[in-house]
């Protein structure tokens, strides 16, 4: 029996991953968005055949990835799925490397270099359509910081942002700032000698004007320097 692209469970009453399974076909089925109502949990234990307890904690573990939002008191809607699971499951198995051989940190470190040196060619191709005027005032600030031997967190987030916002992936600016978050949680408990703040400016001076050259391996090039200058941080 299907009851609104809800499938009756035949044995599986305390089947978490049926339940969840039959949740999310039932939103993709009916092309559900965020902030779309759903069954109440009554209806649900009725069409799905299943008890109030597993229902709940199937509706939990869907809640915390983000797939629906339980508002107490009013019901049940589809959720604005984030990434905010997968930043605190990155956060803590970084955390947990910081005692040992920091292979992790230096993985989250590979993956978000092999996106933005992958970027290149999107990259070069817009600002050239486009022009450079929104990155010329961050490196500015990062320099006039720099000068009073201040680190420029803000500034260097913005500058990576302002690269990959205009080719309207909003994914990539989710993974870069999981990435860029995680990252800076222990950044101060590193092992290497932390670059200088005239360092980082010039890494970023040295990307705009490679970016401005209009080549992207030379826009590459200059990208994995500034990783490799990242990556001193490791004791690399």
């Amino acid at each position: 029996m299907t009851t609104g692209g809800l499938s009756r469970a035949r044995g599986a009453a305390g089947n978490q991953s049926f339940i969840r399974d039959a949740m999310k076909s039932y939103i993709l089925e009916r092309g559900l968005k965020a902030g779309d109502p759903l069954p109440n949990e009554q209806d649900l234990m009725a069409q799905l055949g299943v008890g109030r307890h597993p229902l709940r904690e199937a509706m939990k573990a869907l809640q915390a990835v983000g797939i629906i939002e339980i508002r107490h008191g009013y019901g049940t809607y589809v959720g604005e799925v984030n990434l905010q699971s997968l930043e605190d499951g990155l956060a803590f198995r970084m955390s947990q490397s910081m005692a040992g051989d920091l292979r992790d940190v230096q993985n989250v470190l590979e993956v978000r270099q092999a996106i933005e040196v992958g970027l290149a060619d999107d990259v070069v191709r817009h600002f050239k359509e486009h022009g450079y005027d929104a990155l010329e005032p961050i490196v500015e600030r990062m320099e006039a910081k720099a000068a009073d031997g201040q680190y420029f967190p803000d500034e260097d987030w913005a500058f990576h942002q302002a690269l990959y916002e205009p080719l309207g992936n909003a994914l990539v600016i989710d993974l870069l700032s999981v990435f860029w978050r995680t990252f800076a949680q222990v950044d101060a408990r590193l092992p290497g000698a932390r670059y200088t703040p005239a360092d980082a400016a010039a890494w970023h001076r040295d990307l705009l004007n490679a970016l401005q050259s209009a080549n992207p391996d030379t826009y590459a090039h200059s990208m994995k320097r500034h990783f490799n200058g990242i990556h001193t941080r490791l004791g690399e």
